[in-house]
């Protein structure tokens, strides 16, 4: 038998459609033109973080590519498609990766929690737990998963900057930045961690600094703050050489 609430979907999509023309006539004849979008948003699935709406932008404003936990590794063929299609043909200019605090994922991470088959995702930011254990134990309980939350958009900022694809598109002068945010769902305020990377910097010199922001950040005030680096055998920390581009180490 249909189900009620699907109807339901159908029309709030019809009064939507109906609305929007209302207001400006055209909005559709316009947006089946073309897709100019100056961003590209990686984002978790989570459903309270929708990408145009925190941002006050229309579709066709920006690209969006989501997963659990805004994750971004190297044998993922789907973000990094999404990515190379987003600079390539689409030109972005900006690419925000934006964890977001309450994260499901990042707490499944920080507790250790079995969820199932996720648990081979999620075992991405355990690294990123386990990496920064020392500071993340030292900060008080009720603050550890939003300190992850942070430090896991800072380890994706940097998955992005040493891909394939923004190793080329640096190389040849194209001008995409990538920003780190986080979202409170608690307020709906999109926090800047102040970690954007155009590749004119060394990437080992804004990861640390971005770990130092975040580990004052939350620490009890007036407790001792330290920069945790990556290890120098990560080819995410490499510091970039003199072309500005970075690299991967030999195998």
């Amino acid at each position: 038998m249909p189900d009620d609430t699907l109807d339901d979907l159908f029309a709030h999509n019809r009064a939507w459609s109906a609305q929007m023309e209302r207001d400006r006539p055209g909005f559709f004849t316009s947006l089946v033109k073309q897709q100019t979008p100056k961003y590209m948003w990686i984002g978790c699935s989570d459903s309270r973080v929708p990408a145009n709406q925190i941002t006050g932008l229309d579709p066709g404003e920006v690209f969006v590519h989501r997963n659990v936990a805004n994750i971004v590794v190297h044998s993922d063929l789907n973000a990094l498609s999404a990515i190379q299609f987003a600079v390539d043909m689409l030109k972005v200019e900006h690419i925000m990766v934006v964890g977001h605090y309450g994260c499901g994922g990042v707490k499944a991470a920080l507790d250790g929690i079995r969820v199932g088959l996720a648990d081979n995702w999620i075992r991405h930011i355990q690294d990123v737990r386990d990496r920064h254990h020392v500071m993340l134990e030292s900060l008080p309980e009720e603050v550890r998963a939003d300190a992850l939350c942070e430090l896991n958009v800072a380890e994706q900022v940097v998955n992005v900057a040493v891909s394939t694809v923004m190793v080329d598109a640096w190389s040849r002068g194209q001008k995409v930045t990538i920003h780190g945010w986080a979202f409170g769902v608690h307020d709906g305020l999109l926090q800047d961690l102040q970690m954007s990377m155009d590749g004119s910097k060394p990437l080992d010199a804004i990861y640390k600094a971005a770990v130092q922001r975040i580990r004052y950040k939350w620490s009890t005030p007036g407790e001792s703050t330290t920069i945790v680096p990556r290890p120098r055998s990560e080819a995410s920390v490499d510091e970039l050489p003199s072309d500005g581009i970075p690299k991967r180490p030999a195998p």
